[in-house]
């Protein structure tokens, strides 16, 4: 179904954005149902609804157009008419879950829980906006704390709230939820999703494993679920390009693009296609040692001190008593995907190095040792990551491939993960993915209810080189289930059509007139596989094998 009226969407990792299609009249009210939910939208009629653990703070209608959330907000714009509720959940004592429900009129029937990015306390109004003009009623919460910064302080010494963050708030707010639905819509929600990338795919595999009830179906994007050995990750990266006396970068930020240039050169046809854009990486054998200087630092070479940081870094994380990986390295071509005109790195490993310390250096100053003053460099990759999996593990964790419960409920699942993706790292998603097939005993088993789709040449939730529009930062450029992922998810619950491929737009490199290449992505371990002919811009000319 081709869509009319043009959407700027600009996607998560700053380097793509797309010029798509969408009309919200087409999609919103699909199967709709139901009283209109702004008739009686008052604080009186919402908070006149039972709630255990919860309170309505307050609720207005919103008339159709456009709707800026708060004074910060960027604006959402062609939205339908909606009854917006302010509420707040308690799960603990120490506990405080802001959220708002939208309800639009007409309404489908469904409801959709938004999740959330980074440690910080941001509803995702985009995404919210993306389910309601599809008809879903949409909620968001704030995680569990109302600290604006992302640096984690709130957190100190207030277990219950790193708890919220990391396990909790989500189905602290979806059961609430749906009470208010009920009350302002006439009926209870038929179906309930979860649509979430980064924290929000965490957040999936939280309500997967803890709370198996709550959904009938998840979008799980970049599943940073590993949490505690993500950090360990990143402070691994931190100490790996310093020299031992600390100082400044081995490899400078400036040269991580000139790294990827390699990289991609290296790894680009390995699908079968030349074309600027890498599946898979761990098929070519990256060896940055091709990058080497002949005689002194240059900006366009390695010295032999930066080659040997860069293959530490690539190696991961390890014990050093054991030499076990702790967690695994970003792989090549994740370095710096995206760059700005002047070709300094944009989004890529930087990002996590920090300056004089690492960045998340507070999830251990803070969170596991209570000390303002701890030295990132002290830290014990043996000692402090078992005892980081012992404190902090059962809060914030979800890493168990235990999901009976769920499947059991009838739940499925999509998960997507950039390959080149330098914040949750590509290799760790598939390592959860294979212990899930294991513990199912078959791919058969596991692609009942869950499936994995990786995306070639994006980074974090999205942006990149590649075709990474499908659903995951708005509307991509055609809607339906083919095309967008909550449209995929709605029928694999529904109507029991699941996901064997979904069809992935972007823009090409010097694309004369905007042109969109479209692209497969393939239920893991399936790959798009060029059929050697016709136009490789174009997806029907692969196929998943």
């Amino acid at each position: 179904m081709r869509l009319s009226r043009p959407v700027v969407c600009g996607l998560a990792g700053g380097a793509v954005v797309v010029a798509l299609w969408v009309t919200s009249s087409q999609v919103a009210g699909r199967g709709a149902t139901g009283q209109s939910a702004t008739a009686g939208c008052d604080l009186a009629t919402a908070s006149g609804v039972a709630l255990a653990g919860a309170r309505v703070t307050g609720a207005a209608p919103v008339a159709a157009g456009a709707f800026t959330p708060r004074p910060a907000a960027a604006p959402l714009r062609d939205l339908p008419a909606f009854c917006r509720i302010e509420a707040e959940a308690t799960p603990s004592a120490d506990s405080r879950v802001t959220f708002e429900v939208w309800i639009p009129s007409p309404w489908n029937g469904k409801i959709v829980t938004t999740g959330n990015g980074g440690y910080g306390n941001g509803l995702s109004y985009r995404d919210m906006a993306n389910a309601l003009t599809q008809g879903y009623a949409a909620v968001g919460g704030d995680t569990g704390h109302q600290t604006a910064a992302d640096d984690l302080l709130w957190g100190r010494n207030h277990p219950e709230r790193v708890t919220d963050w990391g396990s909790r708030s989500i189905h602290a707010i979806i059961v609430p939820a749906r009470r208010i639905v009920e009350r302002m819509a006439g009926r209870p929600p038929r179906r309930a999703y979860f649509y979430g990338c980064s924290t929000g795919g965490h957040q999936a595999y939280a309500e997967m494993q803890r709370y198996p009830q709550d959904f009938d179906g998840v979008i799980a994007g970049a599943p940073g679920n590993n949490r505690v050995r993500l950090n360990v990750g990143f402070l691994w990266q931190f100490v790996a390009n310093r020299r031992q006396g600390r100082g400044a970068l081995i490899v400078p930020a400036a040269k991580l693009p000139l790294i990827t240039r390699a990289a991609v050169a290296a790894c680009d046809a390995n699908d079968g296609v030349t074309d600027g854009v890498v599946d898979d990486p761990r098929r070519c054998g990256f060896d940055p040692t091709v990058l080497s200087c002949a005689g002194g630092e240059r900006p366009d070479c390695l010295t032999d001190e930066q080659v040997g940081a860069l293959k530490q870094m690539y190696a991961g994380a390890r014990n050093p008593r054991t030499g076990a990986v702790i967690y695994p390295g970003w792989p090549p071509t994740s370095e710096a995907l995206t760059v700005s005109a002047d070709g300094a790195p944009v989004s890529g490993w930087h990002q996590y190095w920090g300056a004089a310390e690492p960045t998340r250096v507070n999830f251990w100053r803070a969170w596991l040792f209570d000390d303002p003053a701890w030295d990132p460099w002290r830290f014990d990759f043996d000692g402090h990551v078992a005892l980081a999996d012992q404190v902090l593990g059962p809060l914030v964790d979800q890493t168990s491939p235990d999901l009976s419960a769920f499947q059991s409920r009838g739940g499925k699942a999509i998960v997507y993960q950039g390959w080149q993706d330098p914040v949750v790292n590509a290799i760790d998603t598939i390592a959860y993915y294979e212990r899930l097939r294991d513990r199912q005993g078959s791919q058969a088993a596991t692609d009942a209810f869950f499936r994995l789709f990786l995306v070639a040449g994006m980074g974090h939730c999205g942006g990149g080189t590649g075709a990474v529009s499908f659903g995951n930062g708005g509307p991509p450029p055609v809607v339906d289930a083919d095309h967008d992922l909550l449209m995929a998810l709605d029928a694999w619950v529904d109507q029991g059509r699941a996901p064997e491929r979904i069809i992935a737009a972007g823009l090409p490199a010097g694309a004369p007139n905007g042109a969109v290449r479209t692209r497969p992505l393939c239920a893991y371990p399936r790959r798009a596989t060029y059929v050697g002919t016709g136009s490789t811009d174009l997806a029907e000319n692969f196929v998943c094998r």
